[in-house]
């Protein structure tokens, strides 16, 4: 245990100072290179994902299962992945977690803090593989499916394991108090533990199973409480994966593997509720729909950490070169399809059009750049599949086909991505419609997936009081906005931060209002009804222990 915190102390001392200086960090290259990797490393990990297919998931230490459950399919093929996994009775799971929590809490954070980074290089060795898993199983293009679960993902895990070691060792765990007292001193010995709250349960999503999951699962963890993982049961290989890394960490070192567990619904039988409402689960961290994660926040005697749905803008006034924006624009909503929690869907635009330059660009032409720019992406065979991805639930695609708005114009009707490797993906390129301000109720709940809506707008002044108020009565998890004038600049940020909705500013190179950096960018504020909770900052980890003091006189 020793030559292991030795062994991660530098990584762990790096990645706390990257946390205060918020600068470019990345523990682990986003580059799927030959050079990085290995040569081979790419045709291996989709060698070793195939073989798991039609197979049951045997890697995880949990023993004596009640019955081997899959529910996968893969939206490239629409055929079921045939891969099962050990289902466990919800209170199994936390009977066992129960029993593993004291060994964990009785180690230092300095050793779990090293053990948890030590399975991030296990983590490593997979990416590949992770990556086959989260493309089978979300419908993530190639790419993305690599970074956002394999690199970004272990970097974010990594910032939440720095941030609970740094909050868990930021006071003395012992001192000596003295006061002086005239002809003697008052002396004290006093100690201090960070004492874990108990067993945690993390709820993830379909859509990016181990990006949403590893900075609750790993807060959890650093912090001293065992943890149970509950994927979505469309997508568990990916998370799956990482638990079984981490449980091979704990066994090698004699720690009881249920200190992390895999919890997997049945396929008659759904356990999230039975596992959030148990006694013991103290702690609960959940990404998914608002319908659900407000019966999450409302459980009492629970502490917990939500992510759920929001209504992201674009506002748009004025900018240098409308074109490069309306590229910016179009890659943003196609990116995954639309079906990410900071995707665009909102673009205000005013009723006399965009300043660009000296010049006044009609709304009408702004509108029919932002739709040439849509088509253009999503008739690209070069680049197309590889940006859209394939749609994870019919329900989305269903959502776009049907969407009407009464009054409404569509601009851009849906169609489909051709994509030549995969021939039966499920596809759709955005749909773009345009209302009016004073339909509100037209535009104040998210569309989930490539859905476009243009807002005509009386003003600049309207677009951000519109987008400010959706902020803050429905949630918002990002915002993007084009301005040239300085003082629009400091109105929009002052209104969108009493919103809780960080903002990106003139965006039109290779950076998008989708992505936010681990070490540097806060995902989620906390401050609007699309979460309670933002990873990674203090109060994401700080909320997970206790701070309990112990004193006695010195003799």
């Amino acid at each position: 245990m020793t030559e292991t915190t030795r062994k991660h102390q530098a990584t762990l001392d790096t990645a706390v100072k990257a946390l205060h200086g918020r600068t470019f960090f990345a523990a682990f290259p986003e580059n799927p290179s030959p050079e990085i990797y290995g040569a081979d490393a790419d045709q291996q990990g989709r060698e070793k994902f195939q073989a798991l297919r039609g197979q049951r998931f045997t890697e995880l230490l949990q023993e004596e299962p009640e019955q081997w459950v899959g529910q996968e399919e893969s939206p490239y093929e629409q055929q079921p992945l045939g891969i099962t996994y050990p289902y466990f009775a919800p209170e199994t799971l936390v009977q066992r977690a129960e029993a593993a929590f004291t060994e964990w809490r009785k180690l230092k954070p300095a050793q779990r803090a090293a053990l948890l980074t030590e399975s991030l290089d296990g983590m490593r060795q997979r990416f590949f593989e992770i990556a086959y898993a989260t493309m089978h199983t979300t419908g993530q293009a190639y790419m993305m499916s690599f970074q956002a679960s394999g690199p970004h993902a272990a970097d974010r895990a990594l910032e939440a394991i720095a941030a609970g070691y740094e909050e868990q060792t930021r006071f003395p765990e012992e001192t000596r108090w003295e006061k002086p007292m005239g002809k003697y001193n008052l002396t004290l010995h006093k100690t201090w533990r960070a004492v874990p709250k108990g067993v945690a349960l993390v709820i993830g999503c379909s859509t990016f199973p181990t990006w949403n999951t590893v900075p609750g699962m790993f807060a959890s963890l650093v912090t001293g409480n065992p943890v149970i993982i509950k994927p979505h049961p469309k997508a568990v290989l990916p998370i799956a994966i990482v638990v079984a890394e981490v449980q091979k960490v704990l066994k090698e070192h004699g720690l009881n593997p249920n200190i992390c567990q895999l919890a997997v619904d049945a396929n008659d039988r759904l356990i999230t509720k039975d596992l959030a409402e148990n006694p013991a689960v103290k702690l609960i961290d959940y990404t998914g729909g608002s319908q659900f994660g407000d019966y999450i926040e409302s459980l009492k005697g629970k502490t917990v950490f939500t992510e759920k749905t929001g209504v992201n803008s674009i506002i748009l006034d004025s900018c240098d070169d409308l074109d490069k924006v309306a590229q910016n624009l179009a890659f943003s909503v196609s990116l995954y399809s639309g079906q990410m929690c900071t995707a665009p869907q909102n673009f205000f635009v005013p009723a006399a059009g965009v300043k660009v330059g000296d010049q006044l660009v009609p709304y009408e032409e702004v509108v029919q750049k932002l739709a040439g720019a849509v088509t253009g992406l999503a008739t690209n065979p070069k680049v197309g599949p590889h940006v859209f991805g394939a749609i994870q639930n019919p329900a989305t695609q269903e959502r776009v086909e049907q969407l009407s708005l009464d009054g409404g114009r569509k601009v851009l009707a849906h169609g489909s991505v051709d994509n030549p490797m995969f021939q039966n993906a499920r596809t759709c390129s955005p749909s773009i419609h345009e209302t009016t301000s004073d339909k509100v109720e037209q535009f104040s709940q998210e569309l989930f997936g490539p859905i476009m809506l243009v807002i005509k707008t009386k003003d600049t002044q309207e677009s951000i009081h519109l987008a400010a108020k959706l902020a803050k009565e429905h949630g918002a998890i990002s915002c993007g906005a084009y301005t040239t004038d300085p003082e629009i600049k400091e109105q929009i940020m002052d209104e969108m931060s009493l919103a809780g909705t960080p903002v990106s500013f003139n965006l039109t190179g290779g950076i998008y209002v989708n992505q936010n950096a681990g070490f540097s960018d806060f995902h989620v504020t906390g401050g609007n009804p699309a979460g309670n909770a933002s990873f990674t900052n203090p109060e994401f980890v700080i909320k997970r222990f206790t701070w309990v003091g112990f004193r006695e006189p010195v003799v």
